[in-house]
């Protein structure tokens, strides 16, 4: 039997884009066991991933963590963070290891001087690249995300309008400046004019509320989730959308693995990062005439420029 180890230890979206090689190491090598190392905080994005056999979390003490990885005696380690944590457990345990390349260097160039060298293929293409040496190839099945039946909210808790369909409003993100404004949100809802499902996490109840106090003002029917479901129930609210309006945050990539089609409201980041919707139909919102643009990787807390102009001066597809 073959035991290897996948290691990546940041973020939701990152966790949901790591899924091909999860899957394609476990069907493509005979005899195989594939474990999956990370912080607690994204079990659940895993536990119920049939391709993965045994997850080991980062609860507490790193030395504690390698102590028992120690024990499992892996053949290989695909590093799919590649940071210095990942680095220290690879040299501890002393097995073959394979490295995703960061490419930070062209994404600082991106970010600072906006010159564009980041490789025009998504971060997953990437991500399977590091698993070619053991003679593992994409399946070209997309990303997975497993939702048990346990956990599906049924749309019967919703009001009679909702029960033909409506769209999926994603507007929590990790950074503000990866967020749609309330007000934006409310111009997009009434151009899509259907019932909407506002959808994020408990930081994102506040400005759910203010979004829908509007919207139902306006006559349109509207449901504020945000904070009252886990990420795999919220998940499964996304099965039954019509469509999503999502910003760059890891639900957008949940959608793209339920294969939904999504429109990206793109604000302090961009596309060329590579980590837009993989293998789904997506529409990007984006104001590419702003110099600003990308001003970072990742997205910052309030706007450096203090205008926000990349979310502010968005338009809706047909929004002239």
């Amino acid at each position: 039997m073959t035991k290897i180890l996948i290691l990546r230890f940041s973020s939701i979206g990152d966790i949901v884009l790591t899924s091909p090689v999860i899957r394609c190491l476990k069907m493509q090598i005979p005899d195989v066991e594939v474990h999956f190392c990370t912080k607690p905080s994204f079990k659940e994005c895993l536990e119920y991933n049939p391709y993965i056999d045994k997850i080991y979390l980062l609860e507490h003490r790193l030395n504690d963590l390698i102590k028992q990885l120690a024990q499992e005696k892996y053949d290989y380690i695909i590093d799919l963070h590649h940071n210095l944590r990942t680095l220290i457990i690879k040299k501890r345990l002393g097995v073959k290891s394979y490295s995703f390349e960061k490419l930070n260097f062209k994404k600082w160039l991106l970010v600072k001087f906006k010159i564009n060298w980041m490789p025009n293929i998504h971060i997953v293409q990437r991500y399977l690249k590091t698993v070619e040496p053991l003679n593992v190839k994409d399946d070209e099945k997309g990303l997975d995300f497993f939702i048990p039946e346990h956990l599906k909210i049924s749309t019967l808790i919703f009001p009679l309008a909702f029960r033909v369909g409506y769209v999926a409003f994603v507007i929590g993100a990790q950074h503000n400046t990866k967020k749609m404004t309330a007000e934006k949100i409310i111009e997009f809802a009434r151009i899509i004019n259907q019932p909407v499902v506002l959808i994020g996490g408990k930081q994102d109840f506040a400005l759910g509320e203010k979004v829908y106090k509007i919207l139902y003002d306006l006559d349109i029917p509207v449901q504020n989730t945000c904070g009252k479901y886990t990420l795999i129930e919220s998940a499964s609210l996304l099965t039954s959308a019509n469509f999503i309006v999502s910003n760059d945050t890891g639900l957008m990539h949940i959608a793209a693995a339920l294969k939904k089609k999504i429109f990206v409201a793109w604000g302090s980041t961009v596309p060329s990062f590579g980590m837009y919707p993989y293998k789904t139909e997506y529409v990007n919102i984006e104001n590419n005439n702003l110099p600003c643009r990308p001003c970072s990787k990742i997205g910052f807390n309030v706007c450096p420029k203090k205008h926000f102009n990349c979310m502010l001066t968005l338009n809706f597809p047909g929004n002239k």
